[in-house]
Parts: C-alpha cells; structure tokens; sequence
C-alpha cells in the first residue's frame, strides 16, 4: 500500500509522485508536511463542476509546495491516481475552507481510502468519513500500514461516540441514515441533566429528536460530547452541491426518492451564475462552461420535482437570503456550505454541511451533531472610525489560540459592549468568518436590535420580534470552554496578508506601500447593506475632495441580495459607486469562488478584497489581500493598500 506525504517540498512531492516511496521522517526538517491544507487547494473551484468518479483525476491539483524560493504546484492531473496511493498524510488542520465534499471524494476517487494528519477541519473529516472513509491523528498507523499489517476498524472507532462509530461501520453515512429510518439501528438517547447552558446549547436541548418517526424533539439538557441527532428547522443548498446531493439520495433510494418537508428546504442559485463573464477560453474549450451550466439544469430539475423554492440568477447569495429573508432567533440552520455561519448573527445556531448529509438532511428532515464546546468571545471598547467587525474577525484569526486551531469544531458565540452596538450586519460578517477559525458555527445572543431587523426588514410586529428573541441567551452558570477578551479600543484597521486569513497585520505595520490592481466590495461577508454603507461613505468623501478610482485600478462592488441593491438605489448609491469609477456586479457569489468579475488573471497581481479568504488560488492567481469595505475603497482611490482616515 503506497502512502503519500503532503510535503512543503515541491521535490519531494514530484519524487512521490514519480514512484519513489518516502521514507519519512518526522525529524527530517525537509520532510516537513503541509499545514492548512484547503479544500481549495485538493480541488481548485472549477474541478468540482463534476460530482462523479471524474473528480479522482483532479485531486491535490491546487496544491502549493515550496520550490526553492518559489511557490509551485507540483501535482498534474491524474498524478495521484496513477501513483496507487491508498494513504495521504498531511499536517494541522487539514481541509480548511469550503466545506466542499468534492475533496475527500476526489482522494477517495483517486483511489485514497486512508486520511491521516495531525488535525483536521470539522467538515471536511466529517465529510470524509460520510463517504466511507477512514481518518486518523495517530501517526503510528503508518508504520503498520507500510509493514501490510491487518488493522481492524476498532482502531479508527476508538474514541468517537456512538452514532460515528456507527457511521464508520456502517461504511458511511447514507447508509446509516438508510438503515436508521428503517427502524434496524438507534441513536442512544441524550440522558444528560438539567444543567446550566450556554445559548448554543440551549437550542439544540429543544431539538433534539427523540423520536424520528412521530417528529418529537426535545430534551432538559445537552453537554459537550453528546451524540444527537437534532431537528432543522431550514436546510439549503445551492448548484454546486445539489446535484451530488441528489444522486446520492437517487442511488440510495431510487428515482422516486422523496425529500421530507420540502417547505422547510431551499435550493439557490448563486455559486456559478457569474462564471460565464471569467472562464479562461481553454477551460471552455475543454467544455467547462458547459458542465457548470449543467449543474444549474440539474438542481433546477429536482427543485421542480420535489417541490422545493429555487432562487434564481441574480436573486441573491444563499446565506444572505436566508438571514435577510428566513431564519430566526433560536432556529437550527443548516446549509450547504461552511459560510452557513452567516445566520448565526440573528441568534440561530445555523452550521455548514457536506453533500452526504445535505442528502440524509433532506430524507430525514435533521442532522447529526455531537455537541460542542463554546468559547466565548468577549469585544468590548469604542472603536475608533474606520474600525469594523472585519478588523474584529482579522484581529481573533491571528489570535496565537485561533491560529493554532483552539476553536476547530467549537461554537465561537460573541459577546461584549462592542458586540452589542454592532448593527445585525456587522454581526453577520463576526458569524460569517467564524468559519475561517474552523468553529463549527459563530452566534450572538439576540437583543433588541435583532428585533428591530425583524421588524424593518421582514415586517414582523415588533413585539413578535421581541418575543422571538426572549430567552435566548446563556445561563448565568453556563460553562465555557475558555474566553477570549479582545480590546476594540486598541484596535486599527487591518489588512490579512496573502495566503490565510490568520495572516492580519495592521495597515500601519506594513513595512512599504502595497501597490493594487484590483480592489472588490461585496460577497456574503460584505455585501450587505451596512457594507455598502461604508463603500459609499468613503466613495463620497473621496468625490467631494475630487478624487476617483486611482488610475490602473479596477474596483469592483458587489451586492449580497437583489434587496440590498433596490436599498443602494434608493439611497442613491448606484449612481454613487459609478461616478466614483467603480464598476457594478449582480448578486452571486462570484470572484470570492474564482467565479466572476473582480478575479486576478496573472500571478504579479494584487488584490484588496472584503471576501473571506484568501488561501492560494481562491480568487484568482494573484495575491489577495483580505479587509473591511472602508480599507477597500479607500485603497482605490489611493492606489495602494491604505486605511481611511475621516476628515483626512
């Protein structure tokens, strides 16, 4: 059994690659293994236009590894295939990012079937053993595996709680959740005592199913480490995920397959429709225009057969959709990617899902949790001018704690006077990029200016607002995992250097002027109204001191929602962003995915961006640089990389 070692060494890999077997050596420095592997990097955006075995061809292929001074991608397609490896192993927190299932599927297509690293992202090893799977931080299997050694599955059931081991025996988890139905295997029941609880807890407490059949949920208490399986009251999807959702419910059930509820579902259009404006000629040529249009087609058509709602082109991006138009404080929201985190602003517990368990969501009408620990989040301070809940999230991410991976798979749940005066869109974008710390949800305790969202923005008497919002908020005795107290007060604006979202430096540290060629407002993280709000405050200033887009820079504004641009129109930013030389995108996901306008397309460009990530490849082939709707049009007006300074 051949074993692959993701190595920051480019040599190394081609060497593997080539047919040499590594003796590894974890205290050779050379042999040093790859941290922070993404999802987008095991299978760069346009891969995942396919959701079959031909995604095997394509693993690892964004990988980055060191070349001498260089950065390269030593990984070709079909490499990994050929080479009859069965193991990968690689460093910390391995599959950040999206919670794309089309990366342990293309391993598993490749013909891997082992996963081992020193951790792991929630998603993407929950993903992984979804399909079948087997993972492990125990280094020690290595050894056995390169003697032949017979390894019994207890070794990867070892520690997991009931319902995983399960799942792990069972060969994967639609298989589990087939045999669940049918009444041949159960949960064991969630038995912990009343208990002080943290808000996170609380919701899943009320839902947590008891019997699957009659629908009952509830239950007095949860606690960390408890195996669950717990009732959604909305699951979502959009078009790069719907369709291998859908064949797999089709290859476990049949085409008759039904899902449950289809009213409490949504599907979106969103990931792909602005790709069409940036595919490269050669991957048309090779029919990967056609291949993403197909996915469209597809979910389209199970939308209809199921009878489930579909956005369309244009409407919105899923997790603005959902916050602005359908979750609620103390719902559970589950969604078909990792920035499901998004709705968590409005005090639901809303949390990503991969493909597998989008597919038994659907059948069974809930999802498996094993509940998490909280940290507990605690900003608190003035801000200066000019300092957002982006400079916030960029401060926590480069938190020694944060980086190191303290919070993968825990609740981030925000708190503090800063929190508290935050607007709910600002709260969206902490929640948002919870995500990029690898938690497995972020959270705000709803108050009153939740209610008053609910009530201006979705016309709910203001007193059913207040009464969704009552109770919602952590026992005085909750238990923490730990706390992270964050002074808003000592806090700049903040730009996160290319490669990770931990990388955040202040803009006055940056050692020489940073020169851009690109700088883009929008995405989910901000594109929503009170980001608008900031670009058009900055915009504005920058037009009555004469001043425009700097020459040599394209700035791009992109709106979350078809709601937040009627909102830009009638306060008269439109005609605003134009004047200011800026040019206008329609709502989609877009150049955040490598998939619409405001993407680079030549590695010597620089770019300043409100997305949420910047890991290599992501948005472009040029360096991106990560930052709030006030660094990003201040930085193009000014050229270069620059904070905005009121009155200045």
């Amino acid at each position: 059994m051949r074993i692959l070692y993701l190595t920051e060494s480019a040599d190394l890999m081609r060497r593997q690659l080539g047919g040499e077997d590594l003796a590894w050596d974890a205290n050779d420095s050379s042999h040093a293994l790859r941290n922070d592997i993404s999802t987008d990097e095991m299978t760069p955006g346009w891969t995942c236009f396919h959701h079959d075995a031909t995604l095997g061809r394509f693993v690892y292929l964004g990988l980055t590894c060191r070349d001498g001074e260089a950065r390269v991608q030593p990984v070709g397609e079909d490499a990994v295939r050929r080479g009859g490896f069965a193991a990968s192993v690689a460093g910390r927190r391995r599959g950040k990012g999206s919670s794309r299932e089309q990366a342990p599927y293309a391993e598993r297509a490749a013909g891997i079937r082992l996963l081992v690293a020193e951790s792991f992202e929630r998603i993407y090893r929950q993903n992984a053993i979804n399909l079948g799977m087997l993972v492990t931080t125990d280094f020690s299997v290595l050894e056995r595996v390169r003697r032949g050694e017979e390894i019994p599955l207890s070794f990867f059931t070892e520690g997991e709680d009931a319902i995983t081991r399960a799942v792990i025996e069972a060969g994967g988890f639609l298989p589990y959740t087939v045999a669940r139905l049918a009444g041949r295997v159960a949960p064991p029941p969630v038995t912990t005592r009343l208990r002080g609880m943290t808000l996170a807890e609380k919701i899943l407490a009320r839902h947590v199913v008891r019997e699957p059949i009659l629908g009952t949920a509830g239950v007095p208490a949860v606690e960390p480490g408890d195996a669950c399986f717990v009732r959604a009251d909305l699951r979502f999807s959009h078009e790069y995920v719907t369709p291998m959702a859908a064949a797999c419910l089709e290859d476990a059930l049949g085409k008759d397959a039904r899902v449950s509820d289809p009213a409490s579902v949504l599907l979106f259009r969103d990931h792909l429709s602005l790709l069409g404006e940036v595919m490269p000629a050669e991957r048309r040529e090779r029919g990967l225009l056609a291949l993403a249009d197909s996915l469209a087609t597809r979910q389209q058509e199970f939308a209809a057969a199921q009878g489930i709602r579909l956005y369309g082109a244009g409407e919105g991006i899923c997790h603005s959709l959902v916050t602005e138009r359908h979750a609620l404080p103390g719902q559970v929201v589950v969604g078909s990617d990792s920035h499901t985190t998004h709705a968590g602003a409005l005090g639901c517990l809303a949390f990503g899902i991969g493909t597998t368990e989008v597919a038994c969501a659907w059948l069974s009408g809930d999802v498996r949790v094993k509940v998490p620990a909280t940290i507990r989040v605690v900003v608190d301070g003035a801000r200066s001018p000019g300092v957002t809940a982006k400079d916030v999230m960029l401060t926590l991410l480069a938190h020694p704690y944060v980086k190191g991976g303290g919070a993968l798979g825990k609740i981030l749940e925000y708190a503090g006077e800063t929190v508290a005066a935050f607007s709910v869109d600002e709260r969206a974008t902490l929640t948002n990029m919870a995500a990029e710390a690898g938690a497995f949800a972020g959270i705000v305790a709803p108050d009153e200016t939740t209610a008053r969202f609910l009530s201006e923005r979705r016309g709910i008497p203001l007193e059913g607002a207040r009464a969704l919002c009552r109770d919602l908020t952590s026992d005085g005795d909750a238990v923490f995992d730990s706390t992270i107290t964050l002074d808003a007060s000592a806090l700049e604006p903040l730009v996160a250097l290319p490669g990770d979202p931990g990388n955040g430096v202040r803009i006055s540290d940056l050692a020489v002027p940073v020169p851009i060629d690109i700088a883009y407002g929008g995405s989910c993280t901000a594109g929503k109204r009170e980001d608008m709000e900031m670009l058009a405050t900055v915009l504005a200033d920058g037009l009555a001191r004469g001043k425009s887009v700097a020459p040599g820079v394209e700035l791009y504004i992109q709106f979350g929602s078809r709601d937040v641009r009627e909102w830009c129109r009638e306060k008269g930013y439109l005609e605003l962003f134009t004047r200011a030389g800026a040019r206008l995108i329609e709502p989609g996901c877009g150049a955040c995915i490598n998939a619409g306008p405001g993407v680079s397309t030549r590695a010597d460009q620089v770019t300043v961006s409100a997305i949420n990530r910047n890991f290599p490849g992501r948005s472009g082939p040029g360096r991106v640089y990560l930052g709030s709707p006030y660094v990003i049009a201040a930085s193009a007006l000014a050229g270069r990389i620059a904070a905005w300074t009121p009155g200045a």
